[in-house]
């Protein structure tokens, strides 16, 4: 899978994406991540892209011509029009579903905005998808566009050296992952699991699906009516809360 990020910082983006899992992927040609310097491609002896907005108001604004430029040097390259992600919180938050799915393009152009945003009208020339990593501000789309990399990375076959740890983990079937543990059996006298020194796989799984419905339930419940569950599993998310409730109360009440 090739990325492609038009950035006004590209050595943030090679600096941060060459290492890790991601760094070993791109040795060995599962990846490729280009950083286009929008800078490379303003019509001035100083690269400045920006200029002050139309209508006044705070800060500069990139403007649209080196942004195109850029956008059109990699569509030459690639030969096609490629999906454009504009990493904005006005677009749709990102999440594994949208990972999964940006997984199956062979290119994805990343564009990353700085200062008071982008000149709407190359926006709307190039731009397929809008999306956002959340409801907070940045300095810039650099961080959002590594986020999203690392993430859709996962999802290509041959990035990760074991292919079921990237379908199983966390936000599979919309549910937390469940808790591990390695050895020692015993650290800081806490024990790990019996269940997990069975060696009996059915009730391993069995626990396994538990606790990842457990956690769920207790941290992230607003995933859970995206889980395929079943009625004793909906039964026991009911006892669960029903239990946390009377917890709550009994904390309040010593308080």
């Amino acid at each position: 899978m090739n990325f492609h990020v038009l950035t006004l910082f590209p050595d943030m983006i090679r600096d941060g994406m060459n290492t890790s899992i991601i760094g070993r992927a791109m040795a060995g040609g599962f990846l490729d991540i280009e950083a286009v310097n929008i800078r490379d491609y303003a019509f001035n002896k100083h690269q400045k892209v920006d200029d002050y907005p139309y209508g006044g108001g705070a800060g500069m604004l990139m403007q649209a011509e080196p942004v195109y430029l850029a956008y059109e040097s990699v569509e030459k390259k690639i030969g096609y029009q490629p999906r454009v992600i504009y990493l904005t919180p006005q677009g749709k938050v990102f999440n594994q579903e949208m990972a999964k799915d940006f997984a199956e393009e062979k290119d994805l152009v990343f564009l990353c905005g700085h200062y008071e945003g982008i000149d709407e009208r190359v926006l709307e020339e190039i731009v397929t998808d809008y999306v956002s990593i959340g409801d907070y501000v940045l300095t810039g789309g650099e961080l959002p566009a590594m986020v999203m990399m690392d993430s859709i990375s996962r999802m290509v076959p041959g990035v990760l050296t074991n292919q079921e740890s990237g379908e199983t983990e966390s936000f599979s079937g919309s549910l937390l992952e469940y808790p591990q543990y390695s050895r020692p059996e015993i650290w800081h006298e806490k024990k790990v699991p019996p269940v997990l020194l069975s060696g009996h796989h059915a009730n391993v799984e069995a626990w396994r699906r538990e606790q990842s419905i457990y956690r769920t339930a207790r941290w992230r419940p607003d995933l859970l009516k995206k889980a395929d569950l079943s009625n004793k599993e909906w039964n026991q998310i009911r006892q669960w809360r029903k239990q946390w409730k009377e917890e709550s109360q009994k904390a309040e009440d010593k308080e």
